[in-house]
């Protein structure tokens, strides 16, 4: 019952993990305006991400724009878009595959197949988890390396926007669920495991023929 428990524990980390991702390479807030020197106040606000880049007046009116070409993109965001659309489908499989190995689902009889869908779940959450992590640090990477590089005008200075902060938290999810998955599932497969024979020494009576409880 306790390691159903943690498979359950893991398998949810795993789904809030998931969500996090897509939530993440959604919003535009990946790399926002920095406010230093001159521009402590300024009428608006830049905020982009992978997909759209937005406006924000100082009224609160937001006005977006889709990029129009994928080829003139920088490669990190280019990047950023193939790996969080694939962490975003691999998140979706690692959910089925887990469900169809659970100790709660009857979709598969209890045995070592059960344990090794299982496992194969939780290695595609910790996969998904290290997949999502590049493009988070290559972001980061570039806009603190243009914060601190003193040829990089003040008006084009960056900051790390929120969605690069629930991205690692999503990372974190989806590691730490796909561990649990994994360590559940072994654990579970060392207890359902065959337990050795033993069989009694057969000892012959005084006729010179054995027992016949030898055989029981």
């Amino acid at each position: 019952m306790t390691s159903a428990a943690v498979e359950i524990l893991g398998l949810g980390l795993g789904i809030l993990g998931w969500v996090g991702v897509i939530l993440a390479c959604g919003l535009p807030m990946w790399q926002v305006s920095a406010f230093i020197d001159v521009n402590i106040v300024v009428a608006q606000t830049i905020w982009e991400g992978l997909w759209m880049s937005c406006v924000v007046q100082s009224t609160g009116q937001m006005q977006c724009k889709v990029y129009d070409s994928i080829l003139a993109l920088p490669p990190e965001v280019q990047a950023g878009r193939a790996l969080t659309v694939i962490v975003a489908l691999l998140g979706l499989v690692a959910l089925m595959v887990t469900v169809v190995g659970a100790q709660c689902t009857n979709c598969i009889r209890p045995g070592k197949m059960k344990s090794r869908i299982v496992i194969a779940g939780g290695a595609i959450y910790i996969l998904c988890g290290v997949l999502v992590l590049i493009p988070l640090c290559w972001f980061a990477n570039i806009v603190i390396s243009d914060f601190y590089d003193p040829t990089v005008p003040s008006s084009q200075k960056r900051e790390m926007g929120a969605a690069l902060y629930i991205g690692w938290a999503a990372t974190a999810l989806l590691l730490f669920g796909g561990c649990l998955i994994c360590c559940c599932s072994c654990s579970q497969r060392d207890e359902t495991s065959f337990p050795v024979k033993y069989s009694a020494p057969r000892r012959p009576t005084s006729n010179g023929e054995y027992d016949k409880k030898n055989y029981v």
